[in-house]
């Protein structure tokens, strides 16, 4: 939103010395990938598994990012994980 452009948080960053990330005005591509990454992780598990508290969430979002890279195939990637990628074309054992 607006609100991460404003002058005074913008100032603040590179006080501070981070680094920006936001898509400026047609530019569609430059953060695509984690776009898609937080699409599918509310679409594949916020969405689809309801937590009581903080502490579940954290450990529910720690197993599905190791799903997400170790057992997930991704269309992207020819089908492969990401780690299998990363590791050069061997994929992890996971169950269905």
């Amino acid at each position: 939103g607006s609100h991460f452009t404003a002058s005074s948080w913008v100032d603040m960053l590179k006080a501070h010395g981070v680094t920006i990330s936001m898509d400026g005005k047609g530019r569609t591509i430059d953060n695509v990938f984690i776009e898609r990454f937080w699409r599918s992780l509310k679409y594949e598990y916020v969405f689809l598994h309801p937590v009581e508290d903080g502490v579940e969430l954290k450990a529910g979002l720690k197993t599905y990012i190791t799903w997400y890279n170790q057992c997930r195939p991704h269309s992207s990637l020819d089908d492969l994980t990401p780690d299998a990628v990363y590791a050069g074309g061997s994929m992890s054992n996971c169950a269905a």
